[in-house]
């Protein structure tokens, strides 16, 4: 299960949190794995159930 970058990205930016969505943009892959990611993830206040696309490999 991976996560689209750019939901992540649109989570960030819905919050107002720009400058933390443009570094996400730059830095992770544009397909992220939530388990090599997690710490991130929680240092962001993102649930990984909350952003994975049901068509997602």
């Amino acid at each position: 299960m991976r996560i689209a970058r750019d939901r992540i990205i649109t989570a960030l930016r819905d919050r107002g949190q720009q400058a933390r969505a443009d570094w996400v943009e730059r830095e992770l892959p544009e397909r992220v794995d939530p388990a090599k990611h997690s710490g991130l993830l929680a240092t962001l206040h993102l649930n990984p159930a909350d952003l994975v696309d049901a068509a997602s490999p």
